[in-house]
């Protein structure tokens, strides 16, 4: 099957480009773990958070926001010797202040889906030099989510986000999931 120019022969990295990036997620659960994901992988590829997905899942509670916003400096320390996770202080830290910032916002989901009109924008890209890094949309989000407290989530990270989430879908289209999406 024809896939976009970034998914390699990794049977994890082609599950997750066929059924999770790009369709549209309004879980605010799956919406709240993709967001420490994302900031997890900032300066790293993806695939290095993809293959550590589960035991985030297991250390971080579940992506639970109000447990997580609980954790405390020791249990970050302890999650500092998992080598099953990125053991990054500043990235671990940034996952309990996201889960406080979480826990203040009213409506996330909406506030997030927001960004896009509330419904997925649909690009179509052709290939590796057409999809963009960051768009207008990527940066009104960031600049929103920093307002309210959040970290690890620039411009960059906030379209990868996008991306991820199927807020915007940018299977380009030389991609079979193209056709199915757009």
């Amino acid at each position: 099957m024809p896939r976009c120019f970034w998914c390699n022969d990794d049977p994890l990295y082609i599950r997750y480009h066929d059924e999770e990036w790009g369709v549209p997620s309004r879980d605010a659960r799956h919406l709240f773990e993709m967001l420490l994901l994302e900031g997890a992988q900032a300066g790293l590829s993806w695939i290095t958070v993809l293959k550590k997905r589960e035991r985030y899942r297991e250390v971080l509670f579940g992506f639970d926001p109000a447990r997580l916003a609980l954790m405390s400096d020791a249990e970050i320390e302890e999650r500092m010797q998992d080598p099953g996770i990125i053991r990054n202080r500043l990235k671990l830290k940034a996952a309990r202040q996201n889960a406080q910032a979480w826990l203040k916002l009213e409506d996330p989901v909406t506030l997030l889906w927001s960004f896009v009109g509330g419904a997925p924008k649909i690009n179509h890209f052709s290939g590796r030099g057409d999809v963009p890094a960051v768009t207008p949309e990527a940066e009104a989000m960031s600049k929103a989510l920093k307002k309210r407290g959040f970290t690890f989530v620039g411009p960059t990270i906030c379209y990868a986000y996008m991306q991820a989430t199927g807020m915007v879908m940018d299977h380009t289209r030389d991609c079979e999931r193209y056709a199915a999406l757009s």
